[in-house]
């Protein structure tokens, strides 16, 4: 997917995401106002809060009147506890394929 087809919104959207997955904002990191965001992006002030909207929609920050948007708590332990499961559901995967492969290993060892 090229970055053409995605709307401006969207980008913002998935660097806040990826902000807070990668730790770099954690809860209660307050954002940057919409003005400075609509400047780093390049784009209009509506854009950055058609973005917002969406990031509140998903839980990822909440906004206080006159002070701003926040990393909200949920998200940064929803962002951690994906990964552990995720890994979690990886080491099962290996080790049950880690299993199956022995098994065929010993099975052509005894031919």
């Amino acid at each position: 997917m090229s970055n053409e087809s995605v709307q401006p919104y969207q980008r913002i959207v998935q660097d806040v995401r990826d902000r807070i997955r990668s730790g770099a904002w954690t809860a209660g990191t307050k954002l940057p106002s919409t003005r400075e965001l609509a400047e780093e992006y390049g784009v209009a002030a509506g854009t950055v809060q058609r973005a917002l909207t969406e990031l509140r929609t998903a839980g990822l920050v909440y906004s206080h009147q006159g002070r701003g948007s926040f990393v909200t708590s949920t998200a940064t332990e929803s962002s951690n506890d994906s990964t552990a499961r995720t890994l979690r559901a990886l080491e099962e995967q290996v080790a049950d394929l880690t299993a199956r492969l022995e098994k065929i290993e010993k099975g052509r060892d005894h031919h």
